[in-house]
């Protein structure tokens, strides 16, 4: 690889969130602001916890999808609960929507950039990662295309800079790796690479992902009735009342980030073939999961599951002919 700098340009600023500089960041300082210690998890099996963040190690899920006008209060809420006071390098995983992969890809690029400044590629550990047979390389319009990874930068630099002062060369590294369409066996091959890494104190970890896209748009009208089984809606079909829609979507996902809290990489994938919901991160998600895993397994740290602490949605849809998309927060700590 070059020894030039090469720097990811921010391709989504201007259009899903913004590129100046100043906006950006008063945007991200209001939602953080927003959120209130303690927070109460919301998911299935933690329900009615009250949880208070002072810890390192901090592991992420954070939606991404979409402009910040939808997805960036509910970041928020996970970004508010990351401790990066003692890392030295943060993996960033997100899925791939433009480039098809079976495996992983590793970013090319020395910076990724930013409206708020430039965040730098850990280039020893992309290349330590290559070694394994399980990445590739992306080419930079690749990695340029994509904005699963990219839509989290701005929080990152901003959590970073509320920690480590505004001097960026100060920032811990950055290792971007792109998810791609993997099979169950990849995700656990990938989780033993990450997994030392997912142990180090010193090491934080960010998943992308959204939950539900529900709509014609989207190829997904998954219904839960209240009872009997489940049915794909058409646009022509009447608005079903038992439940709303925007009810069944909640209850689906609710249903998957349970799947999520239970650390069970198998029934995770378990419930994403149940109900096909269409979590774009689901094979980053997958990865992690299956790495958690492996740390609990190898006895070097005791891996803890995700735990939700924010759910929002786009929409609250009620025909058939309307779409929306939901964002879901969590946090885990090794």
């Amino acid at each position: 690889m070059s020894s030039k700098p090469v720097v990811r340009e921010p391709s989504h600023a201007g259009s899903w969130y913004s590129s100046s500089r100043n906006q950006l960041s008063s945007q991200l300082d209001g939602w953080l602001d927003a959120v209130k210690s303690p927070l109460h998890c919301i998911g299935p099996h933690s329900e009615g916890r009250v949880v208070v963040f002072y810890m390192d190690s901090t592991r992420l899920m954070v939606p991404r999808h979409a402009g910040y006008s939808y997805s960036g209060p509910a970041a928020a809420y996970a970004y508010k609960s990351w401790d990066v006071s003692k890392a030295k390098r943060v993996f960033l995983l997100g899925p791939s929507h433009h480039h098809y992969l079976t495996k992983a890809a590793l970013s090319k690029c020395t910076h990724y950039g930013t409206p708020l400044g430039n965040l730098t590629v850990d280039r020893e550990t992309t290349a330590e990662l290559y070694t394994a047979s399980q990445f590739e390389w992306m080419s930079q319009s690749v990695d340029e295309d994509e904005h699963s990874l990219e839509m989290h930068l701005p929080y990152i630099y901003k959590m970073l800079s509320r920690t480590f002062g505004e001097d960026d060369s100060a920032f811990p590294l950055l290792v971007p790796i792109m998810v791609g369409n993997t099979s169950a066996s990849t995700e656990r091959k990938l989780a033993q690479i990450l997994a030392p890494y997912l142990s180090d104190p010193s090491t934080a970890f960010v998943i992308s992902s959204d939950f539900a896209h529900w709509g014609q748009r989207f190829r997904y009208t998954y219904y839960q009735p209240s009872s009997g089984p489940a049915v794909n809606l058409s646009a022509s079909t009447s608005s079903p009342k038992d439940p709303a829609i925007h009810e069944s979507i909640k209850a689906v996902d609710f249903d998957c980030m349970g799947a999520c809290e239970t650390g069970s990489h198998e029934k995770w994938l378990g419930c994403l073939e149940e109900n096909h919901n269409t979590v774009c991160g689901r094979h980053p998600i997958g990865v992690i999961m299956a790495a958690m895993e492996e740390v609990k397994k190898s006895g070097e740290a005791a891996a803890t599951t995700f735990s939700f602490v924010r759910y929002e949605r786009s929409s609250e849809v009620k025909r058939p002919s309307e779409s929306s998309v939901s964002y879901a927060s969590a946090f885990a700590v090794v």
